[in-house]
Protein backbone atom coordinates (compact mmCIF):
# COMPACT_ATOMS: atom_id res chain seq x y z
CA UNK A 1 0.00 0.00 0.00
CA UNK A 2 1.20 3.16 -0.77
CA UNK A 3 1.21 6.67 0.98
CA UNK A 4 0.98 9.97 0.20
CA UNK A 5 3.78 12.34 0.80
CA UNK A 6 3.84 15.87 -0.66
CA UNK A 7 5.35 19.30 0.45
CA UNK A 8 3.63 22.92 -0.75
CA UNK A 9 7.82 23.67 -0.40
CA UNK A 10 8.50 21.73 -3.52
CA UNK A 11 7.21 19.04 -5.65
CA UNK A 12 8.24 15.70 -6.78
CA UNK A 13 11.84 16.03 -8.37
CA UNK A 14 11.96 19.71 -8.29
CA UNK A 15 14.54 22.01 -6.15
CA UNK A 16 14.20 22.18 -2.49
CA UNK A 17 14.48 25.97 -2.21
CA UNK A 18 17.61 27.19 -0.58
CA UNK A 19 16.26 28.03 3.21
CA UNK A 20 15.87 24.59 4.18
CA UNK A 21 19.43 23.60 3.43
CA UNK A 22 22.70 24.36 4.95
CA UNK A 23 23.12 27.67 2.61
CA UNK A 24 19.90 29.26 3.75
CA UNK A 25 17.82 28.59 7.46
CA UNK A 26 18.76 25.56 7.20
CA UNK A 27 14.95 24.55 8.44
CA UNK A 28 13.00 21.90 7.63
CA UNK A 29 10.04 21.77 5.16
CA UNK A 30 6.37 21.33 5.42
CA UNK A 31 5.29 17.88 4.56
CA UNK A 32 2.20 16.82 4.13
CA UNK A 33 0.52 13.12 3.61
CA UNK A 34 -2.72 11.28 3.19
CA UNK A 35 -3.78 7.44 2.74
CA UNK A 36 -2.98 6.39 6.18
CA UNK A 37 -4.38 2.70 6.79
CA UNK A 38 -6.23 1.73 9.13
CA UNK A 39 -4.45 0.28 11.85
CA UNK A 40 -1.36 2.42 11.95
CA UNK A 41 -0.06 2.44 15.30
CA UNK A 42 2.82 5.29 14.43
CA UNK A 43 4.53 6.77 11.39
CA UNK A 44 8.36 7.02 10.75
CA UNK A 45 10.35 9.40 8.30
CA UNK A 46 13.78 8.83 7.02
CA UNK A 47 15.46 12.09 4.43
CA UNK A 48 18.56 10.51 2.80
CA UNK A 49 21.05 11.43 0.01
CA UNK A 50 21.35 8.13 -1.85
CA UNK A 51 24.28 10.41 -3.88
CA UNK A 52 26.58 12.05 -1.22
CA UNK A 53 30.29 11.17 -2.04
CA UNK A 54 30.87 8.74 0.82
CA UNK A 55 27.59 6.83 0.74
CA UNK A 56 23.91 7.31 1.70
CA UNK A 57 23.74 10.46 4.01
CA UNK A 58 20.97 10.74 6.38
CA UNK A 59 19.55 13.98 6.79
CA UNK A 60 16.64 13.14 9.20
CA UNK A 61 15.20 10.61 11.34
CA UNK A 62 11.49 11.13 13.65
CA UNK A 63 9.46 7.98 14.55
CA UNK A 64 6.72 7.01 16.34
CA UNK A 65 4.37 10.43 14.78
CA UNK A 66 1.07 9.68 15.83
CA UNK A 67 -0.92 7.90 13.36
CA UNK A 68 -3.41 10.51 13.31
CA UNK A 69 -1.03 13.40 11.76
CA UNK A 70 -1.38 14.86 8.67
CA UNK A 71 2.28 15.85 8.13
CA UNK A 72 5.12 17.85 10.04
CA UNK A 73 5.09 21.55 9.94
CA UNK A 74 7.77 23.91 8.66
CA UNK A 75 10.68 24.33 11.12
CA UNK A 76 10.55 20.66 13.23
CA UNK A 77 12.09 21.97 17.26
CA UNK A 78 15.74 20.23 16.96
CA UNK A 79 14.61 18.62 20.41
CA UNK A 80 15.09 14.70 20.70
CA UNK A 81 11.25 14.08 21.91
CA UNK A 82 8.02 16.58 20.55
CA UNK A 83 5.01 17.30 22.44
CA UNK A 84 3.27 14.86 20.38
CA UNK A 85 5.27 12.23 21.26
CA UNK A 86 6.83 11.81 18.20
CA UNK A 87 10.76 11.07 18.81
CA UNK A 88 13.50 12.24 16.72
CA UNK A 89 17.34 10.34 15.64
CA UNK A 90 20.43 11.52 15.35
CA UNK A 91 21.43 12.83 11.75
CA UNK A 92 24.74 12.06 10.31
CA UNK A 93 25.51 15.72 10.90
CA UNK A 94 25.93 14.12 14.47
CA UNK A 95 23.00 15.99 15.23
CA UNK A 96 18.98 15.36 16.88
CA UNK A 97 16.34 16.24 13.86
CA UNK A 98 16.75 17.98 10.75
CA UNK A 99 20.30 18.95 8.47
CA UNK A 100 19.30 20.49 5.38
CA UNK A 101 20.84 19.80 2.18
CA UNK A 102 24.72 20.43 2.06
CA UNK A 103 26.12 18.34 -0.99
CA UNK A 104 29.90 19.33 -2.32
CA UNK A 105 29.83 21.86 -5.61
CA UNK A 106 29.03 19.62 -7.86
CA UNK A 107 26.14 17.67 -9.47
CA UNK A 108 22.74 17.80 -7.83
CA UNK A 109 21.98 15.28 -5.41
CA UNK A 110 18.64 13.91 -4.41
CA UNK A 111 16.78 13.65 -0.87
CA UNK A 112 14.54 11.15 -0.31
CA UNK A 113 11.84 11.89 2.10
CA UNK A 114 10.44 8.09 3.14
CA UNK A 115 7.45 7.59 5.14
CA UNK A 116 6.42 4.88 6.65
CA UNK A 117 3.37 3.63 8.42
CA UNK A 118 3.82 0.77 10.98
CA UNK A 119 1.56 -1.20 13.21
CA UNK A 120 3.89 -0.37 16.01
CA UNK A 121 5.22 2.23 17.88
CA UNK A 122 8.91 1.46 17.90
CA UNK A 123 10.73 0.84 20.96
CA UNK A 124 13.60 3.21 20.23
CA UNK A 125 15.27 5.90 22.28
CA UNK A 126 15.55 9.80 21.04
CA UNK A 127 19.22 9.86 19.34
CA UNK A 128 18.58 6.61 17.23
CA UNK A 129 20.31 6.24 14.24
CA UNK A 130 18.61 5.62 10.35
CA UNK A 131 19.80 1.61 10.65
CA UNK A 132 18.24 1.18 14.38
CA UNK A 133 15.15 2.45 12.58
CA UNK A 134 15.43 0.71 9.51
CA UNK A 135 15.74 -2.62 11.70
CA UNK A 136 12.94 -1.99 13.88
CA UNK A 137 10.38 -1.19 11.10
CA UNK A 138 10.81 -4.64 9.18
CA UNK A 139 8.11 -6.73 8.79
CA UNK A 140 5.97 -3.76 10.72
CA UNK A 141 5.30 -1.66 7.22
CA UNK A 142 1.42 -1.24 6.86
CA UNK A 143 2.08 1.39 4.06
CA UNK A 144 5.23 4.02 2.72
CA UNK A 145 5.15 6.74 0.51
CA UNK A 146 8.28 8.95 -0.95
CA UNK A 147 8.75 12.43 -2.23
CA UNK A 148 12.51 13.08 -3.40
CA UNK A 149 13.82 16.59 -4.24
CA UNK A 150 16.91 17.92 -5.68
CA UNK A 151 19.42 20.51 -4.28
CA UNK A 152 23.23 21.27 -5.84
CA UNK A 153 25.68 23.67 -5.33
Amino acid sequence: MELSIYSPAFSEGALIPTKYTCEGSNISPQLDWSGVPEGTRSLALICDDPDAPSGTFTHWVIFNIPPDSKGLPETMSLTPRLTDGSIQGINDFGLIGYGGPCPPPGKPHRYRFNLYALDKQLDLNAGSSKNQVLNAIKNHILAQGQITGTYQR
